[in-house]
């Protein structure tokens, strides 16, 4: 049972014969509905000790050094084994490619003094990653983990990558999502109206409906609800969309809640946005909840019902949970459980370099909410690079076109 995540199970090999030996996972359960990908970016040498679940179908890369490691045997390792394995086997093959591959050997050799600073600590932060359309994979979280730190992403499985893991299509509801923004962007779609579009469930793979409506936010803007629901194995999923134009720079909004009054406001949190609670020790990086539009009680409990789903979801957190890390979590759910029975204050960050989040006033604007404030600020430039914002042209782009034409 592995802490946050789910069983596994491992197998060993050895030959007492020829001391040929092996050791793989593979994932006790199923396929899951979505695939995962999970970012780390290590800072120091107790990062590099973080358990690592790779199943066979994940894809893990090393970004500083453009390393990647194809999908393959399944392994159950930590940070420094999975980093120190791929090393061991670059050096084992510098002989034979310095006199087959010589023009490949001198970058091959940088790669693997770059590996070993980090291995000792000389390279801190880089960034990792593990991808798996089949949902199977997994690094593992901390408590102090601050946004930017540690990540997970929950996507829609792509037809190949349902082909690969041999099941059928589950891309309808990019389909349908597509569909339903490009009405929205086209004006077709009437606010009182719910649209229904077909698709297909990602958990069973059976034909289900997505259900789309415009919704006018006061205040703010009108925003895209999208809505799944499969009746032959109850999954059930809803999300957020917004629109309009990219601003020119970001929001940071800051909500005092100290009773069931601010509980009870409604919040749209965009899937660009950040989420902090300092009080609460709680911190969520932008993507990890997706869009949501509810209230600040039902965003607190998303949150509180997810994580405690992935800790304790294998009987009492896994057979290997630390009881000092127990500890931790209990008083962290303990405080999480008093603000959202409105015993405890807390504050409220979100922070959205898109500008796309809302929190609702309890004064008609442009008066000020005394508990609320907004500010503006820059989007950094690695916040840039994440949207995307880097590589667009808007200008010039279509003597481009013609110029890749001709």
């Amino acid at each position: 049972m592995i802490p946050y995540f789910r069983e596994v199970v491992i197998m060993s090999f050895h030959c007492e014969h020829c001391n040929t030996q092996n050791n793989e996972i593979q994932a006790a359960g199923t396929i899951q509905p979505k695939g995962t990908h999970y970012e780390l970016r290590p800072t120091s040498i107790d990062d590099m000790q973080r358990q690592v679940v790779k199943s066979d179908t994940a894809t893990v890369k090393f970004i500083e050094l453009d390393l990647e490691i194809p999908a393959g045997r399944g392994q159950l390792t930590n940070v420094e084994g999975l980093l120190s394995s791929v090393v061991d086997d670059l050096e084992m093959g510098q002989e034979a490619r310095k006199e087959q591959m010589p023009e490949i050997y001198p970058k091959v050799a940088q790669i693997i003094v770059k590996g070993r600073q980090m291995l000792l600590g000389d390279a801190f932060p880089f960034r990792l990653y593990v991808d798996d359309p089949a949902g199977n994979s997994f690094i593992a979280p901390d408590l102090k983990d601050g946004v930017g730190k540690w990540e997970k992403r929950e996507y829609i499985r792509t037809s190949e990558q349902n082909a690969e893991l041999g099941i059928g299509d589950s891309s309808g509801n990019d389909s349908a999502a597509a569909a339903a923004m490009n009405a929205a962007a086209e004006g077709d779609v009437n606010p009182d109206e719910v649209y229904s579009f077909p698709a297909s469930c990602p958990g069973c793979m059976h034909p289900c409906t997505t259900h789309m409506k415009m919704v006018d936010i006061p205040h703010f803007k009108q925003v895209v609800i999208m809505s799944t629901v499969c009746h032959d194995c109850g999954y059930r999923s809803n999300d957020v969309k917004t629109g309009g134009e990219i601003p020119e720079q970001g929001e940071k909004i800051t909500l005092r809640v100290d009773g069931d009054t601010d509980l009870a406001r409604d919040i749209l949190k965009s899937e660009t946005c950040a989420l902090a609670c300092p009080e609460l020790h709680l911190e969520v990086n932008p993507g990890t909840l997706g869009g949501r539009f509810t209230t600040v009680e039902g965003l607190l409990t998303q949150v509180r019902n997810d994580l405690h789903s992935q800790i304790f979801e294998t009987g009492q957190g896994g057979d290997s949970l630390a009881p000092e890390q127990k500890t931790q979590w209990d008083s962290f759910f303990e405080g999480l459980d008093s603000a959202i029975k409105g015993d405890k204050p807390f504050t409220v960050i979100l922070t959205d370099p898109l500008a796309s989040s809302f929190v609702q006033p309890l004064v008609d604007p442009p008066a000020p909410d005394p508990k609320m404030t907004k500010e503006k600020y820059s989007r950094t430039e690695e916040e840039e690079e994440e949207l995307g914002l880097k590589d667009m042209k808007l200008e010039g782009y279509e003597n481009d076109a013609k110029a890749q034409e001709s």
